[in-house]
């Protein structure tokens, strides 16, 4: 049996109990055997994007976030949307990789987990496809109404959800060992 694949989990929320860091964990929990996820949710501890910064030494924890996501054999991101577009914090720290290319060919998995969604969505695609995120069509989803769908106590309650999420994995698994 092949070793487990490290995914670095990033979570576009920064409320301490979120609906995506529920999700997050239920797909964790769904993974076990497969990945070993790493969750990510100190997105508002990355300073704000500043090209000048953006050196040899850049700020520690942006160094730290880098090195996360080149360790991992692929990342999955989950998030809401917030005013119709991606959380702040969230396009902040991808805006980090831009010129160091961690996302470059990396497989990644996007789950826009929301009221609606749509728009968030489509935004941060562009964003990943022009860092050159490897990604399928069958490793984006939209989850709208998602607080409906993914309990607090992180399970997937949704039996449509659970099947389109169980899809996402098993995509983004493949993603990841044709990437080896």
């Amino acid at each position: 049996m092949p070793s487990p694949k490290k995914v670095f989990a990033i979570c576009g929320s920064t409320r301490a109990s979120s609906s995506n860091l529920n999700l997050i964990k239920a797909i964790a929990d769904l993974t076990q055997e497969q990945f070993i996820v790493q969750i990510f949710t100190d997105l508002s501890k990355i300073p704000h994007f500043n090209p000048d910064l953006d050196n040899d030494t850049p700020p520690s924890q942006v160094s730290a976030f880098r090195e996360q996501l080149r360790a991992s054999d692929g990342i999955l991101i989950c998030t809401p949307e917030y005013a119709m577009g991606v959380p702040g914090s969230l396009k902040n720290a991808i805006d980090w990789t831009v010129s160091s290319m961690e996302f470059y060919q990396k497989p990644t998995a996007l789950i826009t987990a929301s009221s609606v969604g749509e728009k968030g969505h489509r935004a941060l695609l562009e964003t990943l496809v022009v860092i050159e995120a490897k990604m399928l069509e069958e490793t984006k989803l939209v989850i709208p109404f998602v607080r409906t769908k993914v309990s607090a106590d992180c399970k997937i309650t949704d039996a449509h959800t659970l099947v389109e999420v169980q899809n996402l994995i098993q995509a983004f698994a493949k993603l990841m060992d044709q990437a080896t």
